[in-house]
């Protein structure tokens, strides 16, 4: 059926481009000149997957790893290939049902949204109103008339092929094969570990499904004496520019670092208000260290899940806080107050940094938030955190105590009006009450406004509630539901 429809589409090409003479001769299989054959939607065998808006404001993906190969039957909806955006990693589906006939990108490659992914080909008519294979965007080209009695016999011959379908003979066709599967099988974290210790991964034999390289293959290759960057530098030539010379090497932005250079490029439009304080944790530490010594419930809890607890109670009374600027209309600005607290946690991960947010804090205990916390980290650090993890937070916290350091003036992104930074905490000697210096537990808070609409006062309002339900952890209690 297929050879039939196909002969047919032949007779069809070659009746519209044979001479006037030979129409007037043969005029009942002679189509009118209005009725010229041309490509319509319904006839298309093969379609384009175009790579769609992915929302909040994303216009350009970097493809991870390919689910598929070319010649492979994918079914519709099913996973083509896994992406990382500016905000997320994701999979995209397949729209139609059909075979693979060519992938427009590799893995690594970073792909604008409105550009075809691959070709598909599908079945004739199934979907009319889809996208053309990525070919026909181009201008047609007008096809020079062929001389009467070559029209003439190309006839002759496509009606018998119509009557006598030849058998089919099997493609030598081979498609181009990828020097190594195991290139678009690996995780954004794996990924990330083989540019720290500069190791190619065609040099790694994957352990985990499909031959995936996994986090465990990357440390053992390193662990057995392999130097950073051999496998490299032994498929390259050595460089021979004299010691002591400067050289540049131009590296890409990775889609992270893209959106924090977006991000930050803007944030510099906003005029910050900083301030910071010194608070006292000695009383949350007591209380951790009485909840891990707990038999019935193990679970470790962090000074972390307090604060945000704690953020959230301060913002019940200083809502402005959790707004944000809406400058749609210059000359205009207002501010859209929010309900929900969506408090975002900066986490680092091996691609970047990223700002996941805990839903709907003020409803949430302070179990509840360290398991979401755990939660988000663990797909931070594995790559798999979602659109919908990342979106609609209304004030941050950055933490960079675990890493280090004592002071910082964190950045506030756009969508908000202020954000908290917390410092490494430290043991002080410390005046009690009786006058007697004792040791202390102190970590420093560094809090960043949009000082076009927070004034200084409501800032401190803000850090000093914050401070008294750290300092005296006994006070949440008078506001938990």
């Amino acid at each position: 059926m297929n050879v039939l429809r196909g002969g047919g589409s032949i007779l069809r090409s070659l009746r519209s481009s044979r001479p006037q003479s030979l129409l007037r001769i043969q005029g009942p299989i002679a189509p009118a000149p209005s009725r010229s054959f041309h490509a319509g939607p319904a006839l298309w065998g093969i379609k384009s997957q175009i790579l769609k808006d992915v929302g909040e404001g994303i216009t350009e993906v970097q493809i991870i790893q390919w689910y598929v190969e070319e010649g492979a039957h994918i079914e519709e909806w099913k996973p083509l290939c896994q992406y990382q955006s500016d905000k997320a990693v994701d999979d995209i589906t397949s729209r139609y049902e059909g075979v693979i006939k060519r992938l427009h990108f590799e893995a690594d490659d970073t792909v604008p949204t409105g550009r075809a992914l691959c070709d598909i080909e599908v079945e004739d008519g199934k979907y009319p109103d889809d996208n053309p294979p990525h070919q026909s965007q181009a201008a047609p080209v007008p096809a020079t008339p062929a001389p009467e009695s070559e029209t003439a016999a190309a006839i002759q011959a496509a009606e018998s092929s119509i009557a006598n379908p030849p058998p089919a003979i099997p493609s030598t066709t081979i498609p181009e094969v990828p020097p190594s599967k195991h290139a678009s099988l690996a995780t954004p974290a794996v990924r990330g570990l083989l540019k720290t210790h500069n190791i190619d991964i065609l040099e790694i034999t994957g352990t985990g499904k499909d031959g995936r390289v996994m986090k465990e293959d990357v440390l053992k290759f390193v662990e057995r004496g392999n130097p950073p960057g051999d496998s490299l530098i032994c498929s390259t030539p050595r460089s021979t520019v004299p010691a002591g010379q400067q050289t540049e090497t131009e590296t890409k932005l990775t889609p992270i670092q893209s959106a924090m250079f977006k991000t930050m490029t803007k944030s510099l439009n906003t005029p910050h208000l900083l301030f910071a304080d010194e608070l006292t944790v000695k009383d949350i530490t007591s209380i951790r260290k009485k909840l891990a010594s707990d038999t019935h419930d193990p679970k470790k809890i962090t000074l972390l899940p307090f604060i945000v607890k704690a953020v959230s109670l301060a913002l019940n009374e200083y809502p402005i806080l959790n707004a944000r600027v809406d400058t749609t209309i210059p000359d205009k600005p207002k501010l859209i107050m929010r309900s929900q607290h969506n408090i975002g946690i900066a986490m680092d991960t091996p691609t970047g940094l990223v700002v996941p947010n805990i839903k709907d804090v003020s409803s949430r205990s302070i179990f509840e938030i360290a398991a979401e916390i755990s939660r988000l980290s663990a797909l931070g650090k594995s790559g798999n955190l979602t659109p919908a993890d990342l979106s609609g937070g209304t004030i941050t916290v950055s933490n960079v105590g675990n890493i280090g350091g004592t002071y910082l003036a964190p950045v506030i992104v756009p969508t908000e009006v202020a954000i908290l930074g917390i410092g490494r905490t430290r043991t002080v000697p410390v005046f009690d009450e009786a006058g007697q210096v004792t040791k202390g537990e102190q970590v420093n808070f560094s809090w960043s406004a949009d000082h076009r609409v927070i004034d200084g006062a409501t800032m401190a309002r803000m850090g000093n509630r914050v401070r008294e339900l750290i300092e005296s952890p006994q006070l949440m209690l008078l506001n938990l539901r």
